[in-house]
């Protein structure tokens, strides 16, 4: 029976991490939909008097930083959709352990990794922001 459970589980995982790629573009296309920094330049600008005539965080679409930008955008959606397979996947483990210690440790130790992974993938898209915002702002290009 948790054969069958686990299997069912399995294909399930394993169609959706196949078909997850089919659905990147489209939340992609939403993630720039708004160029929020823009907005936010403007916004701070305004509110204290000064102007937004010294805001140059706008990019091109074939520039270094929005095609880096996006590439990151993309690698996140997929991570986190693989670290949310794994949370539920520890999760599933740790319920049908039945008790016994390694089956335990081993879950806790999926769902541990699981998260840490998705605090790296955090971390990583705001250091790539931070430097790619930084390095548009001081004029660097590449």
């Amino acid at each position: 029976m948790i054969g069958k459970i686990k299997k069912s589980i399995f294909v399930l995982i394993a169609s959706v991490s196949l078909l997850a790629p089919g659905l990147v573009p489209g939340l992609a296309g939403v993630a720039v939909a708004d160029n929020i920094n823009t907005s936010l330049c403007t916004g701070t600008n305004t509110a204290t008097g000064g102007s937004s005539s010294g805001c140059t965080t706008t990019t091109a679409n074939g520039s270094f930083a929005h095609i880096a930008s996006q590439i990151v955008n993309v690698f996140s959606i997929i991570v986190g959709i693989v670290a949310v397979i794994m949370v539920i996947w520890g999760g599933f483990k740790y319920i049908t352990s039945g008790g016994d210690s390694g089956h335990v440790s081993g879950a806790k130790n999926t769902l541990i990794y699981a998260i840490i992974g998705l605090l790296i993938v955090a971390l990583a898209q705001f250091i790539v922001h931070f430097v790619l915002t930084t390095a548009s702002n001081t004029g660097l290009t590449a």
